[in-house]
Formats: structure tokens, C-alpha cells, sequence
């Protein structure tokens, strides 16, 4: 029986993510993510159940998550488990589970219109050429990603998205 290692997660980021940088100058980018369950106890009731992951992402894909990704927004990520394992000052073994993500794909982006919400995307809303404000950022980020990964292409490295 061969291993595998794979998940896919769906929810939504909890925190605005940062890019960091490894000693060899790779980008990192830890997205924490927020994933619902609803269910019905043993009484019938719904219940809600919030599972929280931390999600790595590397390169090209940790810019693109960075930009793209600011909290609450909606995203599906396929990747893989690491465990991580240490001993804490007391000799104690400890360890943590990060999700590696291989692919992550960018939900739409809808912001709650209402008092508070000024100069916030609404949805549906159209500029006087007629196009959606939402419809001009998904064109603009598939240019630049495809674009990207041109670049990359060209440069002979492998394209992961």
C-alpha cells in the first residue's frame, strides 16, 4: 500500500496573513483558517463546530496568498499534513500539525453593505463602463498570476498554484 498524505480544507482566514522569509530568502506565508461543521446533536439541535489550521504556503503562491487572501475572506486549500516535533525547556515532547498547501483556490470576496461599510465593494455593483468592481479584480489578479507564471516558466522553474 503506497502513503498518502493529502487534505482539503474549505473555510475562511482569520487573520490578515504576513509573508515572512526563510534563511535561503524563500517566501512563507501562514494563513490561519477558520473551518465550520454544522451539525445536529443527540437532542436534533444545530450545532456549530469551528476547527482552526494553520496553512503554510511557499513562493509565488505565498505572494499571490498574502495579496489576495485578507481576513474573512472564503478559500479552498489542498495540500498535505506536517507534524512538527520538539522537546519544550521542561523535556517534554511536543508537537504541532501544519497544513502544507499545495493549491489554493480564492473564493469570492463579498463585503456586508450596511452603515459601516463605506466605500466597500458591494456586490453587483458596476462602474459607468458597465463592469462589476468584483469582475475588474478577478481579471486584474488572473493577468498577474498568469503572468507570473509565465515568468516563472520562462525561468525554467516549476509552477505551483
Amino acid at each position: 500500500m503506497n502513503p498518502l498524505n493529502q487534505i482539503i480544507l474549505e473555510g475562511n482566514v482569520t487573520v490578515q496573513p504576513a509573508v515572512r522569509q526563510t534563511k535561503t530568502g524563500r517566501h512563507v506565508c501562514t494563513l490561519p483558517l477558520a473551518v465550520n461543521r454544522r451539525f445536529k446533536n443527540a437532542e436534533g439541535q444545530p450545532t456549530d463546530e469551528v476547527s482552526y489550521f494553520d496553512v503554510e504556503t511557499f513562493g509565488t503562491l505565498a505572494d499571490n496568498c498574502a495579496k489576495w487572501c485578507p481576513k474573512g475572506r472564503g478559500v479552498r486549500v489542498v495540500g498535505r499534513l506536517k507534524q512538527d516535533r520538539w522537546k519544550d525547556e521542561d523535556g517534554k515532547n511536543r508537537s504541532r500539525i501544519t497544513v502544507i498547501a499545495e493549491h489554493v483556490e480564492f473564493k469570492p470576496f463579498f463585503k456586508k453593505s450596511g452603515g459601516d461599510s463605506a466605500g466597500e465593494e458591494i456586490p453587483g455593483q458596476q462602474d459607468a463602463s458597465g463592469a462589476s468592481e468584483s469582475k475588474r479584480k478577478k481579471l486584474a489578479m488572473l493577468a498577474e498570476a498568469a503572468a507570473a507564471a509565465q515568468s516563472e516558466q520562462e525561468a525554467g522553474e516549476e509552477v505551483v498554484f
